[in-house]
């Protein structure tokens, strides 16, 4: 009898580098805003923290924020684009603060919502799901590197680990860091969460 297979896959997740929206606080989900010169460094030092690793499958949003950052990391060639890791649609939500929105909602989260014209909280959880699927179909190619946004890579995790997609407001992501996802006896954990070591200069 062969053994069971002992294989433990890795999911290394990076935020894209700073946009000005980003800088601003700017909900940006489908506007295509590109990295600024700050963001380009971030994403040089990404690839100083990502090298000597080896992952066998590389996916990013096709959003060029994301695309950039995997590009200028050295990745852009084996990145394959996987529109289920765009941004949130936040519809008429786009490109305002949370503090502009408050002003009309005072109540307002993009966890709770409304969203008018966008994505709901699950729509997002669905499309994590599917990006979820896709990774661990393949555990067999080994550790997998994604290249995405704020909002839905604290989706993804939430999704990783069990639970509803709004408690991706539980974890705090910024721009350019690392997360591992991994499991522990075989259960889904965050092993490694927003680290910005490599931005320390």
């Amino acid at each position: 009898m062969g053994a069971a297979s002992t294989t433990e896959q890795h999911v290394w997740l990076v935020r894209h580098g700073e946009t000005e929206w980003a800088r601003l606080g700017r909900h940006t989900g489908r506007t295509d805003i590109a990295l600024t010169d700050t963001g380009r460094d971030q994403a040089r030092a990404l690839g100083q923290r990502l090298a000597g690793h080896r992952f066998g499958l590389i996916l990013t949003s096709p959003l060029s924020r994301a695309a950039e950052t995997a590009r200028i990391a050295g990745y852009g060639s084996a990145a394959i684009m996987d529109d289920d890791l765009m941004e949130w649609d936040y519809g008429a939500l786009e490109g305002r603060t949370t503090i502009e929105i408050r002003g009309e909602n005072p109540d307002w989260t993009i966890w709770r919502g409304p969203w008018p014209n966008g994505e709901t909280v699950e729509d997002v959880g669905l499309r994590a799901d599917r990006a979820i699927a896709r990774i661990r179909d393949a555990r067999a190619r080994g550790d997998v590197l994604v290249f995405a946004h704020g909002h839905l890579l604290r989706v993804l995790a939430a999704r990783w680990i069990g639970l509803g997609p709004a408690s991706g407001g539980l974890f705090e992501l910024a721009t350019a860091t690392v997360s591992i996802l991994g499991s522990e006896r075989e259960s889904p954990s965050i092993e490694l969460w927003n680290e910005a070591c490599h931005l320390v200069t």
